[in-house]
């Protein structure tokens, strides 16, 4: 897979999925970038591990979905909770005892969204 992260925003951009990622044509890099390496980790663990992948077209499918979940919603500790596509917005609201949620699932139920309602 050839992906790009902007380091300021930590927003990912999935580029192109091969079936031959030892092919002569794969760059040599010594050493990945740090950030690149915890959002490889972070796709690993939390969706591509856990899903039987079919295809070329399935893997695609399944890392373009966790992308868009990493992008539009997935909290990062350096961007003061915020996911990248949200760094404009105010800081994140704190949940109390009585506050509503809606929730959301992606890829099958795999992953949870929560978003508080107003």
């Amino acid at each position: 897979m050839l992906f790009f992260i902007d380091h300021s925003t930590r927003r990912v951009h999935i580029a192109s999925v091969t079936r031959h990622p030892t092919g002569p044509t794969l760059p040599q890099v010594p050493r990945m970038n740090a950030i690149a390496e915890r959002w490889i980790g972070s796709c690993r663990r939390e969706a591509t591990d856990r899903v039987l992948i079919t295809g070329e077209r399935h893997l695609r499918l399944v890392v373009g979905e966790y992308a868009e979940h990493y992008n539009r919603h997935r909290p990062h500790r350096s961007l003061g909770q915020r996911a990248p596509d949200r760094l404009t917005d105010p800081e994140p609201p704190i949940a109390r005892d009585h506050t509503r949620s809606n929730p959301r699932d992606r890829l099958g139920g795999l992953i949870h969204e929560y978003s508080q309602v107003a």
